[in-house]
């Protein structure tokens, strides 16, 4: 493949989130063309309190089990650091690229930051990110084959171009777990080279760890919307999280930071044209909130105050070496004096 091939395909990627973004902010429109920005509002404050509530700590649950994915990569490379260190790297990786997108880039940025200062190898954390990657395709792959059959097969029939990307999704999601195990199974204990880093083979007992945790986290993060969105539209947990991570999966794809409009999108076509839509689209917009902004937020703030923390500890050990160092080089010149 020629340079400017491999600059025209990247091209084409970056700029498609752009394309994908406007087309689903336009059938977004088209959706609630009919109704106000008022009746939207009204949509999110009509929502239980005590919904609210469960969404909150599912979400709560939801970050835990995304900090795992570090637990488990760190686990892959054998790599050790406190408890509290990985957990503070995972679910601040995940909450600054779930908001911004490229989780590659936006998640693996503070993840090497906070790493390397643990003493964790800059090859060891790419690892880690490659490995986190797959243990949520994984999970994600595992819903979105299960789903397919407890979807009933008429919630796309107005749509032939989802139909046929549902499909699609579904071979290409089947075809990722296949190959995976059998990858796992047949290679392992081998490596695999890309680039100028080796890649161990994961052991089958390592896979299944990693869709297991993949289908807990997508399980999770559905609770949130689910307790925002049964108020308004009765809908069995097993359909609704076949849906959820399908719209989920199309919003990963779609290269929009967040998946935003893709995500809504999706979500809107697949439920039956007598729900009312501001009800809808203001149950998504309260998930937005709770398992995008608050997490962003507080874990942000966490992690600025641990900044702060170490930045005080680092001024006190430079205040103590400056005090320290005269000392000793004037223990050194009596010393120096007597021998004379």
């Amino acid at each position: 493949m020629s340079t400017q091939t491999k600059r025209l395909i990247k091209k084409i990627i970056s700029y498609s989130g752009i394309f994908f973004f406007v087309l689903a902010a336009g059938m977004l429109w088209w959706q609630l063309r009919n109704y106000t920005l008022s009746d939207i509002a009204h949509a999110i404050f009509d929502i239980p309190f005590i919904n609210l509530v469960l969404a909150c700590v599912a979400c709560l649950a939801g970050y835990l089990a995304l900090s795992l994915y570090d637990y488990l990569a760190l686990h892959y490379v054998g790599g050790k650091v406190t408890w509290w260190k990985w957990m503070l790297a995972g679910m601040l990786g995940f909450a600054i690229s779930n908001n911004a997108g490229h989780a590659v880039v936006s998640g693996g940025a503070i993840r090497y930051r906070l790493y390397t200062r643990w003493r964790i190898r800059g090859t060891d954390i790419l690892k880690m990110l490659t490995i986190s990657g797959f243990t949520y395709f994984l999970g994600a792959s595992a819903i979105v084959v299960i789903g397919y059959f407890l979807i009933p097969s008429d919630v796309f029939h107005n749509s032939i171009g989802i139909s046929m990307g549902l499909n699609t999704l579904f071979i290409f999601c089947t075809t990722v777990l296949l190959t995976y195990f059998a990858v796992t199974l047949i290679f392992h204990k081998k490596s695999i080279r890309i680039s100028k880093v080796n890649f161990q083979v994961p052991s089958v007992q390592m896979a299944f760890a990693q869709t297991i945790l993949g289908i807990t986290d997508s399980v999770l993060a559905g609770l949130v919307l689910y307790f925002c969105l049964i108020p308004f539209v009765e809908i069995p947990f097993t359909t609704f999280i076949g849906l959820f991570v399908i719209a989920q999966t199309t919003g990963v794809f779609s290269q929009v930071p967040g998946g935003i409009g893709v995500f809504e999108t999706v979500f809107m076509l697949a439920l039956p044209d007598s729900v009312d839509k501001a009800n809808i689209f203001g149950a998504l917009l309260a998930y937005r909130i709770i398992y995008y902004v608050l997490p962003l937020i507080g874990i942000g703030s966490l992690f600025f105050i641990y900044e702060r923390w170490l930045r005080s500890r680092m001024k006190r050990w430079l205040a103590e070496a400056k005090e320290k160092i005269p000392a000793k080089i004037k223990n050194i010149k009596n010393e120096i004096k007597i021998r004379k």
